[in-house]
């Protein structure tokens, strides 16, 4: 037992999360906390340890499905029975009743559950457990305190963990028993806008009587919003109902008066003197909170703070300035959280500073804003890539106070993307391009092997800045500018002159040299080694472990087989999903991922169909090009329309392939880099300095370095970042983020489309109809021909699964990025950017992608 006044938000693991934080709470100054006291986590074990039956049980809860609702339904309730048919030992019964002796026999309570598990910074586990108002006397308590215990054991509570990663055993009950006020309103505060996450703009939810009411979704309360000290917005609502303590104990619902239904729960002012208490709670607890409170003759009492765990965490500026920033993971299609290690490693070796937050990566944009020349450029490039970024900065920018304006003279700089410097349609070009890159990577993967210890980390940010050397060579970007210039001319000047959307996307089928599509196709070349020999394919059904390659060569054709992928693996094992991440596992370390994508191959194609794809391809763009020449020269000025239409279209074809090469580059160092610290890694284990190599990828970079300089680690340090990454998968990333915390989303403002219809970005033309294969695995792929591939996103490693698929819809993308290009190269019928594709299109549903106009349409 604890008064609450003894404990604090450091004694989670004694009193749960909602007892430590209620007592931190009662430690702030101006901030009042109905008095009680806690009932810690060893009275929950004592009670636990009383039932040794429940052991086998949570055996079994812990290998249920999160999705076996049955099954967990039935071995909670047998959990929940157990719990409450033991009888609280003698002596804490005694201590739990002279407690409430204090408060007189007539007091009434709320019991509330405080899991060790709850209101944590990473999972708030808000509304999982039980809390029971206006209980009256000692043994009501008692039977309500067994009630807390038994309620860690609610369905709700017992999903919430298995979906979440947390052990049932670790996860112990603390009860908090408090005095019942009874409030004239009560509602809801967050110091954070919990829609937008702006951290400047409060919310404040309101109802009449206990905030119950409010909770449960019994009444829509009253909304007010403050910024700076005064009320911005409010909505008063109409508050039919509320619920009230009963004399007796218990609550009950009760009918509001009519003229009082629409009259606000609180005061502008209340408001405004609410929102400074929780000001000063958010100061004490470090992060915004949700903060339950209750008005109690003009004077707030707080009954509840936790974290707001929904909200994307803000980049570190260092300053009080005003900040825009844009996701580099919609750019690199990968906005899955990253690694202490990978992001490390990406903001060491990229060209321009990236800031990180909840495992992403962002570019402060703000100076290119305030420039008007840097803005336009920005904005003309953003647009190209993803209209909604460019619509979320051009939202920002009509905020007039955000962002500051200043001359172009000032820090701007040069438009993003800036104007390239024309060059000749040569592929020597490209093919000199590719050849340096060749020998530099080469050259880190000869003079590599013999760096350790410190020395290795000396080496690599030398490699760090051959890297950046390399991607930052004025001939590579004036190659992959050129492609991209040009089938922005021709789509603009096709459209102009004949009318015609998109014409570039059928002439750049099968351009030669992209690494990527070539990877695709490669796959096919692998499946036909395979086809003919069905103890192969037979076996590669079944594997699981990631040797299976030396096995290949027992069975018969075996050996072709496998020389085939360690052939494959050569040229593209570096690669992977979300390969920006260094961490992430490459193809060469986890073969199996490739496994499904061939067998795929093996079924659905014959022999031979890479090369007849790629010359169907090669054909298609061919004799798009002479119509489309042969139209232009029927025009007025046709021959000069003409000759610069195939000025850009040689253009094109030699360059937009070298698109891919700089990525394939950056991941084939990657691999390079990777290996060395795997095998420095392994040094650490062998001196027990780590427990796990794979321990390192929660380091960054400089921290790995310190690690190796002084074989000493910070286990504590390692742990909290494995929660922190896990807590990041449930954070949706913004494209556009703002220093006030701001997720601002853009739209397309589009009114050409069907009703009902998801709207995205047009990136390869056509209209296919098909099944949809929602995948958000590529290891999990299971296509047959005519599928439309349905995703978050795609990067590279994607493309082997693009040659068997009719089209594609992502949620994330633009013109540029790699899913585009590959699925106008394999003249794919593609939409991107379409928001929450994954959950709006159901898996088998029929659809159809209208690549040509930008939408998808969910047929019935």
């Amino acid at each position: 037992m604890l008064d609450l006044q003894e404990v604090d938000e450091t004694r989670v693991a004694v009193v749960g999360g909602k007892g430590a934080h209620l007592g931190g709470l009662s430690r702030i100054e101006g901030i009042r906390v109905p008095a009680g006291f806690c009932v810690t986590t060893d009275a929950f074990r004592r009670i636990m340890a009383e039932a040794p039956s429940i052991d086998g049980r949570l055996d079994e809860l812990s290998r249920l499905n999160p999705d076996d609702r049955d099954g967990i339904r039935t071995l909670s309730a047998e959990i929940r029975r157990t719990i409450e048919g033991i009888a609280i030992p003698g002596d804490l019964a005694a201590a739990i009743t002279r407690a409430l002796a204090r408060f007189g026999e007539h007091a009434a309570y709320a019991v509330r559950s405080s899991a060790t598990a709850e209101d944590l910074p990473t999972a708030s586990f808000a509304g999982q457990q039980d809390t029971y108002l206006n209980v009256m006397g000692p043994a009501a308590v008692l039977r309500h305190v067994s009630r807390c215990w038994a309620s860690l054991f609610t369905e709700r509570a017992v999903t919430y963990r298995l979906r979440n990663g947390f052990d049932h055993r670790t996860v112990h009950m603390a009860v908090v028993v408090q005095r019942m006020v009874l409030p004239h309103a009560a509602g809801i505060l967050f110091t954070a806008d919990p829609v937008t996450g702006n951290r400047k703009v409060a919310t404040v939810d309101a109802g009449f009587g206990l905030g119950e009411a409010l909770v449960s979704g019994l009444v829509n309360p009253d909304v007010f919003k403050v910024r700076h000290g005064e009320v911005v917005a409010k909505t008063i609502a109409a508050k039919q109902r509320a619920v009230h303590a009963l004399p007796a104990g218990g609550t009950q619902e009760v009918a509001i008066a009519p003229e009082r239904q629409e009259q606000p729960a609180l005061t502008d002012a209340q408001v405004v003197r609410l929102v400074q208490l929780g000001r000063r709670i958010e100061a004490h607890f470090g992060r915004p909170q949700d903060i339950e409170w209750c008005l109690v003759d003009d004077d707030f009492q707080i009954v509840q703070s936790r974290p707001i765990t929904t909200l994307f965490p803000i980049p570190e500026a260092g300053d009080q300035e005003n900040h825009v920033y844009v996701s580099v993971g919609h750019g690199q299609m990968m906005t899955d959280p990253m690694k202490p290690l990978g992001f490390s490693m990406w903001q060491l070796t990229a060209l321009v500073p990236m800031h990180e937050a909840g495992g992403r990566l962002f570019v402060d944009v703000t100076p290119r804003l305030a420039s008007p020349a840097g803005r336009a450029g920005l904005l003309d490039v953003m647009g190209r890539g993803d209209p909604l970024i460019r619509d979320a900065l051009e939202t920002v920018l009509d905020r007039d106070d955000f962002v500051p304006s200043l001359p172009d003279a000032g820090p701007g700089g040069p438009p993003a993307g800036g104007a390239s410097a024309p060059i000749e349609a040569d592929p020597a070009i490209v093919t000199e391009l590719i050849e340096r890159s060749q020998v530099s990577v080469a050259a880190l993967g000869r003079d590599i092997r013999t760096k350790t210890g410190p020395a290795l980390f000396d080496f690599l940010l030398e490699a760090f800045e051959e890297h950046r050397r390399v991607l930052s060579d004025p001939l590579n970007f004036q190659a992959i500018m050129a492609g991209m210039d040009a089938t922005w001319w021709l789509n603009d000047k096709l459209q102009e002159w004949l009318g015609e959307k998109n014409a570039a996307d059928t002439l750049t089928l099968s351009a030669p040299g992209n690494i990527t599509s070539e990877m695709g196709l490669a796959l096919l070349d692998v499946a036909d080694v395979i086809r003919p020999h069905a103890e192969v394919v037979e076996f590669l059904q079944g594997v699981e472990d990631e040797g299976f390659l030396d096995e290949l060569a027992k069975l018969a054709g075996g050996a072709e087989a496998r020389d085939a992928m360690e052939a494959y693996l050569d040229r593209y094992g570096m690669r992977c999903v979300g390969e920006i991440d260094i961490t992430r596992p490459r193809w060469r370390e986890r073969p199996t991922t490739l496994v499904p994508a061939i067998l795929d191959n093996v079924r659905n194609f014959e022999p031979g169909a890479a090369e007849r794809r790629f010359e169907q391809g090669r054909q298609k763009a061919q004799k798009k090009e002479q119509d489309v020449l042969s139209r232009l020269r029927a025009l007025p000025d046709g021959d000069r329309k003409a000759d610069e239409a195939k000025r850009m279209i040689d253009q094109v074809r030699n360059f937009i392939g070298y698109r891919e090469y700089p990525k394939y580059g950056i991941v084939s160092r990657y691999f390079v880099y990777k290996q060395a610290l795997l095998e420095e890694a392994e040094r650490l284990v062998q001196a027990n300095v780590l427990p796990e190599k794979e321990d390192v990828f929660y380091l960054t970079f400089q921290e790995l370095h310190d690690v190796v300089r002084s074989n000493q680690v910070d286990d504590q340090l390692i742990q909290r970042r494995k929660d922190a990454f896990r807590s990041y998968h449930a954070l949706t990333p913004p494209r556009v983020l703002t220093s006030d915390g701001e997720a601002v989303t853009g739209s397309y403002r589009r009114d050409d489309v069907p009703a009902g219809a998801l709207i995205g970005l047009a990136v390869s033309a056509g209209t296919i109809e098909g099944r949809a294969r929602v995948i958000l695995d590529m290891a999990e792929a299971d296509l047959e021909a005519g599928d439309i591939l349905v995703t978050a996103f795609t990067d590279p490693s994607w493309s082997p699964l693009f040659v068997g698929i009719a089209g594609l819809v992502t949620e994330v993308g633009g013109l540029m990025t790699h899913g585009a290009v590959i699925a106008r190269e394999y003249g794919l019928p593609a939409v991107v950017g379409v928001e929450q594709a994954t959950r709006l299109i159901r898996d088998g549903q029929r659809i159809r992608v209208h690549g040509t106009d930008g939408y998808v349409e969910i047929l019935p």
